[in-house]
């Protein structure tokens, strides 16, 4: 179940729901709020693996829920699902992504591909926010956390279908936020660098025994699934209370220098 320290227990009986929650960052994610005392609510579209996920983990405080996140009963129902396990919901991490294929060019990009990334990407984090809030409210508190990409800040570093959602996956939680905030809700986003995720590299077969270099910025480290789950760990706990509306970049200081223009050695 990994190497993370278990103390102290920052999320201690709360109830997280986590979309994707059967691969890459979200499954890291679930392993780890479990370790720190969460009941964990896997959804997934992916149900054999999701399944296998579950069984790894503590049943116990662990459940799997299919969920295609584009549509909208199956949303409604991962949030059903939380509460009648666990009877509340303190943490959605939106978490569910997908890239299509990595074509760069607007011209090789079809409508229909754009369209699936724009349902999955972006849609599917209005859905978790909406049916997240809906029980939230009434219980005036809450955390919603996005994952959204440093391409949310920056062009030219991903095709436009996924480089448009991760922008205004931000928009939509900033108006979230300022909405909820009345009721103790607190959304924010996490962008963070490239995560060698299995989505990650069959996005980037082209490039994948260079991938490493070709998009690393802060030498010496490579951004690993823990170090955007730790922050994703400080959003969903008490300690980031009055921390909402924001869009915390893990990116090493890449989007803040032009490195073809400097006068720094890189």
């Amino acid at each position: 179940m990994g190497s993370f320290s278990v103390l102290p227990l920052k999320l201690e009986g709360k109830v997280v729901l986590i979309t994707g929650g059967a691969s890459g960052i979200s499954a890291t994610t679930a392993r780890l709020f479990l370790k720190h005392g969460a009941k964990v609510v896997i959804a997934d579209m992916q149900d054999e693996l999701g399944h296998s996920v579950f069984k790894e983990l503590d049943p116990q405080f662990t459940t799997f829920v299919h969920c295609d996140v584009s549509k909208e009963t199956d949303v409604e129902n991962a949030v059903n699902h939380a509460i009648s396990m666990y009877g509340k919901l303190d943490i959605m991490y939106n978490n569910a992504g997908i890239a299509r294929e990595s074509q760069y060019n607007i011209l090789d990009n079809t409508q229909a591909d754009f369209e699936q990334v724009i349902r999955v990407n972006l849609v599917g984090a209005f859905l978790g926010t909406k049916y997240a809030a809906r029980v939230m409210i009434p219980a005036r508190k809450g955390s919603i956390i996005n994952t959204a990409s440093v391409c949310s800040i920056m062009g030219g570093l991903a095709p436009p279908a996924y480089t448009s959602s991760k922008h205004v996956v931000v928009r939509l939680m900033k108006n979230a936020a300022v909405e909820l905030k009345i009721f103790g809700i607190c959304v924010n986003c996490v962008s963070p660098y490239l995560v060698l995720t299995p989505m990650a590299k069959d996005y980037l077969k082209q490039y994948e025994e260079r991938a490493l270099n070709l998009y690393s910025n802060l030498k010496g480290e490579v951004l690993k699934p823990e170090g955007v789950v730790e922050v994703a760990l400080f959003l969903g706990s008490d300690k980031s209370k009055y921390v909402s509306g924001h869009n915390l970049v893990i990116e090493g200081g890449f989007s803040i220098v032009n490195s073809g223009f400097c006068m720094y050695p890189q």
